[in-house]
């Protein structure tokens, strides 16, 4: 479980996946792009997630800084307990990095157990990005 605390309001996370090196402009555009896809706003965004590999990508940061919530990591095994929930598991992620999935299993680990993808994983040219919405919250 992520220590990220959600309201009605932020109820949903980017989850990213990414080639090291990949440039900001392009990591923002296909984030943009995943948000219009789940018909939500920057402020619906609870957090952005990744794998731990990357927990210094630029690209990665940089989204995170330009909708100003936090990013947060996983293990690959963390993700890998994920693969039942995503849309598009990919054998060529798991001999890569361990994980049946980096952008739809982050952003569904990140949102918590009761989670849905809003959006399954979209890629732009060496980037991936999906949200999920967590479920309701208890008030």
């Amino acid at each position: 479980m992520s220590d990220i605390s959600f309201d009605t309001a932020r109820r949903h996370v980017l989850g990213l996946g990414c080639e090291r090196g990949t440039p900001p402009a392009e990591m923002l555009a296909l984030a943009i792009e995943a948000l219009d896809a789940a018909a939500i706003g920057a402020a619906e965004l609870t957090a952005i997630a990744s794998i731990d590999s990357r927990r210094l990508e630029p690209a990665i940061l940089a989204v995170a800084a330009h909708f100003s919530v936090p990013a947060v990591f996983f293990g690959a095994l963390r993700l890998e307990e994920e693969t039942p929930r995503l849309a598009n598991p990919s054998e060529i992620v798991f001999a890569r990095v361990g994980c049946h999935g980096v952008a739809e299993g982050a952003a569904l680990a990140a949102a918590g157990p009761d989670a849905e993808l809003a959006v399954a994983k979209i890629k732009s040219a060496h980037a991936t990005a999906a949200v999920a919405r967590s479920g309701l919250q208890k008030a």
